[in-house]
């Protein structure tokens, strides 16, 4: 009687471990088959960013010589960037109305190059405005007509002249040896004293980008070596924002950073990651408002989904605790009524429910977006 009561707890014992590594195994499973967006909701994001950047274009501030408009950091560009990911997953068969507006102001400023005015004249706006404006223009152009045709067999004769103005203002000494002048408004994280590598990785992420192995041209090997230098001559002295772009970056355009530089990227940006999965851009920075009112501390949509994305384009698999973790908390928190996710101004407390209020949800929707379908 009592070897059967013996082996009958044995028997009850294996059969309990055997649920519990059951369990255990099941659980693992979960966390390496994270969600994905639905077509729903990435239509909701579209639908949104669609929405904005036909607002940009039609409000008055934004309105440039002939006819044009003012490519921003903060709607238009991140909208160039998630737009042609959008289609692909999406399968949609046009293109829509805002973003054929935009190539068509981006494409007639590169082909009136010489004879548009800038986005900020030195006459109106203070030197060296007219400078900094042509440089961080030509970068944009780049990237904007790179992106749109990235799947296109060679670039387009536009896209190559957008280049070639880019190429002819990159700095050949100085500081900036290499980078571009950049928009300097003393707003982060786009247009402050340490966006000139922003603006640099931008470019380095457009050269990445354009179709027909345009980065490995001859003609251009030169000021493509003259650009991996400064970025890689930079990395470990900028913001962790910064470091999250040129990481992004050196997956599109190789040899930007050397591998160490990369995996302490990929350190500094685990650090940060909090106990909801996200990330906070109060965190990736040393920002102060000029208003003087607080940072907002939340996670928030753009550097969770910057995050998100720059982690990825650095090799993390989505079964990665770390990548999982954020792309669970941006499934969880895009809004179900406008197709947005949010984030707050670094500069100044503005009202979310407003035109400017939301910009900076703009760039979060598409950086969210990049991050949930964006092939690295």
């Amino acid at each position: 009687m009592k070897h059967k009561l013996i082996g009958l707890l044995i028997r009850n014992r294996l059969i309990l471990i055997g649920l519990v590594i059951l369990a255990c195994v099941a659980a693992t499973g979960l966390a390496q088959r994270p969600s994905t967006a639905s077509p729903s909701s990435l239509r909701a994001a579209a639908s949104y960013l669609d929405g904005r950047l036909d607002w940009w274009e039609h409000w008055q501030n934004s309105q440039r010589d002939h006819d044009t408009a003012c490519v921003s950091c903060h709607t238009a560009l991140p909208y160039a960037l998630a737009r042609p990911a959008l289609h692909r997953v999406l399968d949609e068969p046009e293109i829509a109305a805002p973003e054929r507006i935009m190539l068509a102001n981006v494409t007639k400023r590169v082909r009136l190059w010489k004879e548009v005015e800038p986005f900020y004249p030195d006459q109106t706006r203070g030197l060296p405005k007219t400078s900094e404006s042509r440089g961080t223009e030509s970068v944009l152009n780049a990237l904007v007509l790179a992106s749109r045709e990235a799947s296109a067999p060679a670039l387009s004769e536009d896209a190559r002249q957008a280049f070639n103005n880019m190429w002819a203002l990159q700095f050949k000494a100085g500081d900036l040896k290499g980078a571009w002048a950049w928009l300097n408004f003393h707003y982060e994280p786009w247009e402050s004293n340490a966006s000139g590598y922003f603006g640099a990785s931008i470019a380095a992420i457009a050269i990445g980008t354009a179709p027909g192995k345009y980065a490995a041209t001859p003609e251009i090997q030169e000021q493509v070596k003259l650009l991996r230098d400064y970025l890689q001559q930079h990395a470990d002295n900028e913001s962790l924002f910064n470091r999250a772009m040129v990481l992004w970056a050196s997956s599109r355009l190789p040899g930007v950073l050397t591998q160490a530089q990369r995996q302490a990227i990929i350190q500094a940006a685990v650090a940060k990651q909090r106990e909801d999965g996200g990330w906070s851009l109060s965190d990736l920075g040393t920002f102060q408002r000029v208003d003087s009112t607080p940072l907002d501390k939340s996670t928030d949509g753009y550097a969770t989904g910057l995050m998100a994305l720059a982690l990825q384009s650095a090799g993390l698999q989505r079964d990665d605790v770390h990548v999982s973790r954020a792309i669970s908390w941006l499934l969880q928190h895009q809004d179900s009524s406008t197709g947005m996710w949010s984030a707050s101004s670094l500069n100044k407390q503005r009202d979310p429910a407003t035109e400017i209020g939301k910009f900076m949800s703009d760039a979060a929707t598409s950086y969210a977006v990049l991050a949930l379908v964006e092939k690295p």
